[in-house]
């Protein structure tokens, strides 16, 4: 019996993209089941800038990392797609080269199957670059192809990425069901986790030069946002055990070396008390020296001072914040999670625990549908005053949501769209008036401002800071009152 699994995560096809500890949890996941029953996996992750062959080709030792682990991908520029012919940006395959990936294909014996994941929506086409590269090595076997992309666009997915199935969801029984299914095993008890606790931890050794652990200690979120999918993704919202959490960590501390932990939660602080609270007490009394990361944006409203205190004590570095607007009603419209008080508040035991002016960054949206132009730049002013970095967050109508739906009813966005015009970078929904300019300043605005909480310069009032700003703005620009679907 052929017990090999190839396991790929696929490029990144977009105008940009960073690596801001990005890893294919979900794939490792499942990883982590197969070989739990017997299965010997190989992992072939596009996006890995540690691959020890891409690093041989780029005369490094290690990767180039900014920020802690954080870098840039390797980059090809490749044709745009059709939908994208004006949009005045280069399109590039982020992640290893392509004839790097083909050669590792030609090495490897043929799999009993290969399971592909796959990113945001709209980055299909590297999905099907890989899945057509892949046939071509190994044109007798099954591809199988699952994530975000496969779980939102369904229909996209399986008329369109050249997989021979998709499954959409959680994937560790569904993959291992298909896998004993092609390989012809017969299982007394079907695998069915009765808890988050009872699935294996994922695998990270299947990387060399890794030089950061991804965690989640919890699945879904008990939000249900106007604009995210995190319900649809991730399913019910649960949790795992501390101690099966600790015992993760203590396997990536202790074994696989690792000294940098970010969380993939998109509600880590949730009932933090009994939850969050519990592991950092214990990473502290074991003198664990941790780095950790908050890529997902963190709820405001939960930061207490304990919490705070207990976060700059075990070593959180990156901490991102969930602010989004500073419009009342939006905060009212998108679930109540955030508002002025809230954030200022979260700020004030950030700084009170240990944090300083530039430690932490704030989500701001911007582009969504019906929002102005002025909306973006009072709250960007309003994160600024409290001396926290901005971080611009376009909109981008994801299949399912509310704000989706919202965009398809009022504001012209085509009924089963093409995935590529999900795409943030193409301002799928902008004000009236505003041009793909128009969000390039707002995003300079950003940097400036930023960097005089670097440089350590008093902020202004949020008032002068609006003022100010909208000279860079045309009448046109900011008296918007509707909005126009790319």
């Amino acid at each position: 019996m052929n017990s090999k699994i190839l396991l790929v995560n696929p490029w990144i096809t977009d105008f940009a993209a960073y690596d801001y500890w990005l890893k294919p949890l979900g794939v490792l996941y499942i990883a982590a089941v197969l070989r739990r029953h017997g299965y010997e996996v190989e992992l072939i992750d596009c996006l890995h800038r540690g691959d020890p062959e891409l690093l041989t080709l780029q005369g490094l030792a290690r990767p180039k990392n900014r920020f802690f682990n954080t870098g840039k991908f390797h980059r090809e520029i490749i044709p745009k797609p059709e939908l994208y012919r004006n949009i005045p940006r280069h399109f590039a395959r982020y992640g290893l080269p392509l004839e790097l990936f083909q050669q590792k294909l030609r090495r490897m014996s043929n799999p009993a199957a290969v399971l592909v994941t796959s990113g945001m929506t709209y980055w299909y086409p590297g999905v099907q670059t890989a899945i057509t590269e892949i046939r071509r090595a190994f044109p007798n076997v099954p591809i199988l192809l699952g994530g975000i992309y496969a779980t939102l666009c369904y229909d996209h997915a399986r008329a369109n990425a050249g997989a021979d199935e998709v499954f959409a969801g959680e994937g560790e029984a569904a993959a291992l069901q298909r896998v004993d299914a092609i390989a012809g095993i017969k299982r007394d008890r079907p695998y069915c986790p009765n808890s988050l606790d009872e699935i294996p931890f994922p695998a990270l050794d299947l990387y060399e030069n890794l030089g950061y652990a991804v965690i989640m200690t919890s699945r879904g979120c008990p939000l249900k946002c106007s604009f995210c999918a995190s319900h649809l993704v991730a399913g019910a919202y649960r949790w795992r055990t501390p101690e099966n959490v600790l015992a993760e960590m203590e396997f990536d501390y202790e074994k696989l070396g690792l000294r940098e932990f970010a969380f993939y939660d998109d509600a880590l602080l949730t009932n933090h008390k009994h939850h969050l609270s519990l592991i950092l007490d214990d990473i502290l009394r074991r003198g664990w020296n941790i780095t950790f990361h908050t890529p997902n944006g963190l709820q405001c409203k939960l930061i207490d001072r304990e919490i705070a205190q207990l976060m700059f004590r075990a070593g959180f570095k990156s901490l991102r914040l969930s602010y989004e607007s500073g419009n009342p009603l939006r905060h009212k419209d998108i679930c109540k999670k955030s508002s002025d008080d809230y954030f200022e508040r979260a700020v004030h035991h950030l700084y009170d625990a240990g944090y300083r002016r530039g430690d932490a960054d704030a989500y701001v949206l911007a582009a969504l549908p019906g929002q102005s132009i002025e909306e973006v730049l009072w709250s960007m002013a309003f994160v600024h005053r409290q001396g926290v970095k901005i971080r611009l967050a376009v909109f981008s109508p994801i299949p399912g949501t509310m704000e989706w739906r919202r965009a398809q009813m009022y504001f012209g966005f085509p009924e089963n769209a093409d995935p590529l015009l999900s795409n943030n970078s193409i301002l799928p929904i902008r004000p009236t008036g505003t041009t793909f300019h128009t969000f390039e300043k707002l995003s300079l605005l950003a940097k400036r401002l930023n960097q005089t909480l670097i440089d350590d310069n008093a902020p202004a009032s949020v008032a002068s800071l609006v003022s100010e700003m909208k000279m860079s703005f045309t009448r046109f620009e900011l008296c918007n009152v509707t909005a126009v679907a790319v």
